[in-house]
């Protein structure tokens, strides 16, 4: 086998390696009831808030206040057309959210305006705009050796990248639109060009700064410089229009001032901030995943100050962006990973491409690349609620049972799951949708510290009583009818607990309740 027909293997290899390392790793988010709604990062604080569609059907919710924009997108993408009562309360600053429409209105007409889907099919659009992008980028760097793997590598797995689809925003579809547009305009297709900007621009308004990279230049006339200015004009006309249907049916659109200062100040901010978490060890690793990013963003703004090469279309957008660097305020720079690494993206991808078109040292290709810390970080952990033990799903319906009051808690080995108690304790099974009668079955296994009686009880009614000693035993508990999304199941003994073991703070054990497995269906029409 030729040399040259090894590395390209090698590189393919490479490349399918990390698209598998990425769907395994955001596999782990999906779950049989919630989908990839945890994505969404609904907490407590919005919980209150949010539109009847979230409440109706299964959406994941924190445990903790910690809310973020993703929430908001899914909740307008029910709502495309701001045509609800319920979104004012809902969205925070809802004419600012309502100009990114093109991602929340994808996946209104994706879901077919279902309710039930909606939530998931947004959540899951990056998941998608991430493959499209890989593949784009395939061609675009273009990949022949191991500097283009690692560029495309770093690019995909940025902070940016990642950070986006971590928390469902709009920050990698519009780059993927972005990549498009320049992937058209140089092979001299302008309609398909303007209409990918276009479309990024409807996507994420500071899409517009890629409009450098469109320019014809030398700006030599006033001819050029109006044509110029007319195509930069006329990707911006769909966003200026639904501008105008905003303030007709929502009010006046908050400009965001509040996300931009003095040029440099952001930055300095965030610097002096990213050393003192370091120098104090406050809130590692993450402390050093920040002050990594913040020293990537440098370094690629550093990158195309030093390559001068203005006759280049992304050399321009990436220009552009570093200017955006240099004015983006506080709130820009905070949270992890940091939103400056999503708002400035289509700046990464213009240094990697560049460190590749013009064979920049190494060095460069890995300082404009230190993104992909706060990058892995940012999917690292899986939110999973501590007390759910069995959830499932058929077809409309979905059910997850819950552990409530009296139990010590989840223990497990290889091969089972369970949880004991002294007396008895609660489950409680939430049901979707929540107007509808859903049927639901726990099939479980029972085993008592001696031999005893166990009784289960369904809001109070008795379901079931039955044996429970030293061996496992198998049980299958009446179906019951849950209406208005809610059931609590008490589980109680008639025998006194006994010691676990001689020590110190021995445990009082009465019975332990072992791997249950739910089954659910719709069961009848909405309730009236």
């Amino acid at each position: 086998m030729s040399a040259p027909r090894t590395s390209r293997l090698l590189l393919r290899a490479g490349a399918v390696a990390g698209v598998a390392l990425f769907i395994g790793w955001m596999a782990r988010f999906w779950h049989p009831v919630y989908g990839f709604t945890a994505f969404l990062q609904v907490g407590t604080d919005s919980v209150p808030d949010v539109i009847e569609a979230f409440r109706e059907y299964p959406v994941y919710f924190y445990e903790t206040p910690d809310s973020y924009d993703g929430l908001h997108y899914a909740q307008l993408a029910c709502h495309p057309w701001l045509d609800s009562a319920e979104l004012p309360a809902a969205i925070d600053n809802l004419p600012y959210r309502a100009r990114r429409i093109l991602l929340p209105a994808a996946a209104w007409a994706l879901a077919a305006g279902r309710e039930g889907l909606i939530p998931n099919v947004y959540a899951g659009l990056n998941l998608v705009c991430w493959l499209a992008l890989a593949w784009l980028l395939w061609r675009v760097l273009p990949v022949r050796d191991f500097r283009g793997l690692a560029a495309w590598a770093g690019v995909l797995f940025s902070a940016g990248a990642l950070g986006s689809v971590r928390f469902a925003l709009a920050d990698l579809p519009a780059l993927l639109l972005i990549a498009a547009a320049v992937w058209a305009a140089e092979r001299a297709r302008l309609r398909a060009a303007l209409g990918w900007l276009a479309a990024a621009i409807l996507t994420r308004e500071t899409a517009l700064m890629a409009w450098p990279g469109f320019c014809t230049g030398p700006w030599n006339s006033w001819r050029r410089v109006a044509r110029d200015v007319a195509l930069g004009a006329a990707a911006a006309v769909p966003l200026a229009a639904w501008l105008v249907y905003i303030r007709w049916s929502a009010g006046a659109v908050n400009e965001g001032w509040a996300n931009f200062a003095w040029p440099g100040a952001g930055w300095l901010g965030r610097w002096t901030t990213s050393l003192g978490e370091v120098i104090h060890g406050r809130d590692q690793p993450y402390s050093w995943g920040t002050i990594l990013a913040v020293a990537s963003l440098t370094a690629q703004a550093a990158f195309v100050a030093a390559w001068w090469r203005p006759g280049d279309r992304w050399w321009r957008i990436g220009a552009a962006h570093v200017l955006l660097l240099l004015v983006l305020g506080t709130p820009v720079w905070s949270g992890f990973p940091i939103a400056a690494t999503r708002v400035l993206l289509p700046l990464t991808l213009a240094c990697n491409l560049l460190t590749v078109r013009f064979r920049a040292p190494v060095a460069w290709l890995l300082a404009c690349n230190l993104t992909v810390v706060s990058g892995f970080l940012a999917v690292w952990s899986v939110p999973r609620h501590a007390g759910e033990l069995a959830a499932a799903r058929s077809g409309a319906a979905a059910a997850v049972v819950e552990l409530g009051r009296g139990w010590y808690g989840q223990e497990q080995d290889a091969h089972h799951r369970w949880e004991w108690t002294e007396a008895g304790g609660r489950l409680t099974v939430l049901t979707w949708p929540r107007s509808s009668a859903v049927t639901v079955r726990l099939h479980l296994g029972l085993r008592g510290i001696n031999a005893r009686t166990v009784i289960v009880r369904a809001d109070g009614r008795e379901i079931w009583r039955g044996p429970a000693g030293a061996g496992l035993t198998l049980v299958s508990l009446p179906a019951q009818r849950v209406r208005g999304g809610r059931l609590e199941l008490e589980f109680a003994t008639d025998a006194p607990p006994e010691r676990e073991t001689p020590g110190p703070q021995p445990r009082l054990l009465g019975f332990a309740l072992y791997d249950p497995v739910l089954s659910v269906s719709l069961s009848g029409a909405a309730d009236p």
